[in-house]
């Protein structure tokens, strides 16, 4: 992650900013689209004197903050590995994915803080990455066609659907008119609400060329809307060829503990312990 900087995708898939308890943040934020994402939020700057430096990336746990009384969610979510480009004006002029993977954007819901960002980058483990796919062409038609992102959360020995089952084309925003929006969002997204400054943020950190991207949570089912994370959780995020497993298998593996060991071709994967350590 030394090389990334990270950042995440505000309300890419319907409901799930009110859901997540977030749409009052954005009401007077006018877009060309009633569904077009609202922004971009940094999640992990390397090096940043600010909580932004902590590298927050751990695949195997889910670390929750000491105070109890902050409640954190999952989101489930698929992160692009991406090169950026720019022009001699220092402007970003494109932004290429080369891989998709499993990522989970966990967030506190209840923290009073002034920025969208403060309520991500909240542990040393607050985020989790699966196995990068490769992209063979970011286009309608390749690769991504063929996946689904589902997730689901273990307790006390029950398994429980966690996120919408959701194929990647339902995002609002993917392929070109996802990477167009990030190429605008990079250039003119200035300090405004709960948003940063993207192009302050280009500057500081010296042009990066390479960029981790979440590009958003899908919906939570009705157990993710009435339950927070608690010590001794599972959360587990799986990206899979939905041409080659179905969901009720990918299900009935993660409830039987047997997803990890068995291998799957054509998946990316994320299973965390959750864990409740102080941050400090």
């Amino acid at each position: 992650m030394q090389d990334f900087i990270g950042l995440g995708v505000v309300g890419n898939f319907a409901k799930h900013l009110e859901q997540a308890g977030e749409a009052h943040s954005f009401i007077n934020m006018k877009h060309i689209e009633k569904d077009a994402p609202k922004g971009l939020f940094p999640f992990y700057l390397p090096n940043d004197p600010s909580y932004l430096g902590r590298d927050c990336m751990d695949n195997e746990v889910m670390v929750l903050p000491d105070d109890l009384s902050l409640r954190a969610q999952a989101e489930p979510e698929i992160a692009l590995e991406c090169e950026i480009t720019y022009n001699d004006k220092h402007l970003v002029e494109s932004i290429t994915p080369h891989y998709f993977m499993a990522f989970n954007d966990g967030s506190i819901r209840n923290f009073p803080a002034k920025r969208l960002s403060a309520k991500k980058n909240f542990s040393r483990a607050s985020k989790g990455m699966g196995a990068k796919l490769p992209i063979d062409r970011f286009v309608y038609g390749g690769v991504c066609n063929d996946f689904s992102i589902a997730s689901f959360l273990t307790r006390e020995g029950q398994t429980h659907v966690y996120g919408e089952n959701s194929k990647l084309v339902k995002y609002e925003y993917f392929y070109d008119k996802l990477m167009d929006w990030i190429v605008e969002m990079l250039n003119t997204q200035r300090d405004t609400g709960v948003l940063e400054d993207l192009q302050e943020i280009l500057r500081a950190h010296n042009y990066p060329s390479k960029l981790l991207i979440a590009i958003g949570a899908t919906p939570y089912m009705p157990f993710a809307q009435e339950h927070f994370l608690q010590q001794g959780d599972t959360i587990t995020i799986i990206v899979y060829n939905h041409r080659r497993y179905s969901f009720d298998k990918i299900l009935e593996m993660t409830a039987s503990n047997t997803l990890l060991q068995a291998s799957l071709a054509d998946t990316s994967i994320i299973q965390q312990k959750v864990l409740l350590e102080n941050i400090n």
